[in-house]
């Protein structure tokens, strides 16, 4: 990029070569440093470019070597001022814009974050307001140390951070705490130790089934399971109890110890399946000759339009495409640019074919499918068909699943009564 813009700044030409000695011409141009690029075979002869000083050192190779040499274009800023000698204000408009770019090239006009996935960009940009760290401020403010030292202090889960200037822009990168973001698995075996250790502080609680099914599998950490694989429970039936009975040598109940009740019960389940979707739907079609375009340019809090989005349209719909100008990757300038486009349509009733029917009913239902495994439900079967009737198709079924169906409920508090028994002794005398 800069060396086409030094190239450009001194000017040069193309160049076409022909004639028996074309390979000794280049040979004697690499001797003497003569630069040429953009080698390319034309025809019979060579065409390249080469500079404007570079040019003017070819004479002598060309005696030496009895090539022709023809001057096929000329490119640069010299050419352009030549071309444009006459214009008068040609001159104090480029220095206006060189002066305009220097300033521009002055300030920062954009921010950019990478690495932030717990905070989104909206939510830094608001706190570096806060601390004056804004678009459209001088270079010379920007202290990156000073920047790097509030994110730090403000974000705790922040563990480093590096600030710095690319033309026009304010670089960010953050990298967050990789511990906070725990999968599904670390996130379980967290809640459970910490369960653990606070069991003895929580209120007891029973596990109870939380629908219909046969048990297949129970694994008990805590209380009494009253329930073994095979067999069928209703909604409500408790499963693990959290009331423990506390039994004396004759294995008769003097008292109740509580818990929270823990375990993991899997059991077969069924689930009904409908999803009914109608067969006709409304198509817009657009009136090309009936549309509305707004262009606009936007110079800091400025808006300048060209065009009216105006319109007495029933039924529209407005898109918004805008551009950020700039020159080159990072040197971002305080110029928006784009246009409002405004389309009337008309809506015409049309229908579904069977097909494509059956595969959006076939695509919600894997969709269905996919949340309930997302939540370790596992599915063993289904029934589940298409049906098709009239204006309307169902796809109707069973689900057979095998998912955790064990939920805590409060545990019946039991009190005991005890009884104080006195031996009486009877005594007689003769």
């Amino acid at each position: 990029m800069i060396e086409s813009i030094i190239r450009y700044m001194r000017g040069y030409v193309k160049i076409r070569v022909e004639g028996e000695s074309t390979e000794r011409f280049l040979n004697l141009c690499s001797h003497h440093k003569i630069f040429i690029w953009g080698l390319a075979p034309c025809d019979t002869a060579y065409e390249m470019y080469v500079t404007i000083d570079g040019f003017r050192k070819l004479r002598p190779l060309i005696r030496k070597t009895h090539v022709k040499v023809a001057l096929v274009k000329r490119h640069g800023f010299p050419f352009f001022v030549f071309q444009n000698r006459k214009r008068k204000l040609f001159v104090p408009g480029f220095l206006l814009c060189v002066s305009l770019l220097y300033a521009y090239s002055s300030f920062i006009w954009d921010i950019h974050f990478e690495g932030n996935e717990t905070y989104t960009d909206q939510v830094l940009l608001e706190f570096l307001e806060q601390i004056d760290v804004t678009p459209a401020m001088p270079k010379g403010r920007v202290d990156c140390p000073q920047i790097v030292k509030e994110i730090r202090e403000e974000y705790d889960d922040i563990v480093w951070v590096s600030v710095s200037i690319e033309g026009s822009r304010l670089f960010i990168h953050v990298k967050e705490n990789e511990d906070t973001f725990l999968d599904e698995d670390d996130m379980e075996n967290s809640a459970r130790a910490d369960e653990a250790v606070s069991m003895e502080n929580v209120a007891p609680a029973d596990l109870v089934a939380t629908m219909d099914g046969t048990i297949t599998e129970i694994v008990t950490r805590s209380g009494v399971p009253l329930v073994h694989a095979g067999d069928v429970v209703k909604k409500g039936d408790i499963l693990v109890s959290g009331r423990i009975e506390v039994l004396n040598d004759a294995k008769e109940v003097t008292g109740y110890r509580y818990c929270r009740a823990d375990a993991d019960i899997y059991a077969d389940t069924q689930l009904v399946y409908e999803n009914t979707i109608s067969r006709t739907y409304e198509e817009k079609v657009y009136q090309q000759k009936e549309q509305r375009i707004q262009f606009y340019l936007t110079v800091g809090d400025v808006r300048v339009s060209i065009g009216s989005k105006a319109h007495p349209f029933e039924k529209y719909e407005v898109s918004t495409e805008e551009y950020t100008l700039k020159l080159g990757e990072n040197f971002y300038l305080p110029l928006n640019y784009g246009k409002i486009h405004v389309k009337s349509y008309q809506t015409e009733e049309k229908k579904y074919a069977d097909r494509t029917v059956q595969e959006k009913l076939t695509e919600d239902f894997q969709l269905f499918c996919q949340k309930l495994q997302e939540k370790g439900i596992q599915i063993r079967d289904n029934s589940v068909r298409i049906y098709l009737n009239g204006d309307v198709a169902s796809a109707q079924g069973t689900l057979y699943l095998n998912q955790a169906i064990a939920e805590a409920a409060d545990t019946e508090i039991i009190e005991m009564v005890e009884r104080n028994e006195e031996d009486e002794s009877i005594r007689s005398d003769n």
